[in-house]
This record gives structure tokens, sequence and C-alpha cells, in this order.
């Protein structure tokens, strides 16, 4: 009886461990129905900033998690990026390793890949 109730036990909190792993990795991941990262908006007025970021960002030429377009105005869609000085939606930080996620600078098409 011991042993069936430390089997229960083990398969109870096995399963309990690997779906909170879960939800913590999708917690990190892009949202493309809101387009948003942690609840950072992907479009928008961006600043480049070397401490304090909202976001790490790590320019690749393939494999990227969102593409990016650079608009002069009306940055809207998911992907596009106003670069500011002033009144930022988002701060960005160009890392070479760790980033939160992975862009590619496109000329058309950003959003998701």
């Amino acid at each position: 009886m011991k042993i069936v109730l430390k089997n229960i036990l083990f398969i109870t909190l096995s399963i309990v461990l690997f779906n909170s792993t879960l939800i913590a990795q999708d917690k990190n991941k892009i949202d493309f129905e809101s387009c948003t990262y942690n609840g950072y908006p992907l479009h928008g007025k961006i600043k480049f900033v070397e401490s304090f970021p909202d976001i790490k960002v790590q320019i690749v030429d393939s494999f990227p998690d969102l593409k990016v377009k650079i608009v002069n105005s009306f940055p809207d869609d998911c992907g596009e990026w106003q670069i500011v000085e002033s009144f930022p939606d988002v701060k960005i930080k160009i890392v070479d390793s760790f980033p939160d996620i992975k862009i590619k600078f496109v000329e058309s098409f950003p959003g998701k890949p």
C-alpha cells in the first residue's frame, strides 16, 4: 500500500513540475495574436538603449523569431518599428548572445516568420 501511494505521489508531482515548466517556457514566447513579448508591444516607436532595456534582441540572418521592417510613420502592424529618441513604446538593446528574441530586418512582410 505504501509503495502504491509513493508511486501516485511521484506521478502527481512529476505532472505538476512538467506542466509548470511548459508554462514558464510559454511565458517567454512571442504572442503573435497581440504582437507582444512579455507584455511589451513588438510594433510601434522603438528606442535603442545600452542599459535598462525592455527587450534584448539579437540580429540574425536566419531563423528569426520576428521579422522587422523600419518605417518612418504609422508603425501599426506587427514587426513595424519606428526609431525614435524620445517617448518610445519599447526600449531595445542589441546583444550578441543570450537574447530575449531574435530579429531579422526585412524590406517587406514584417511580423511572423
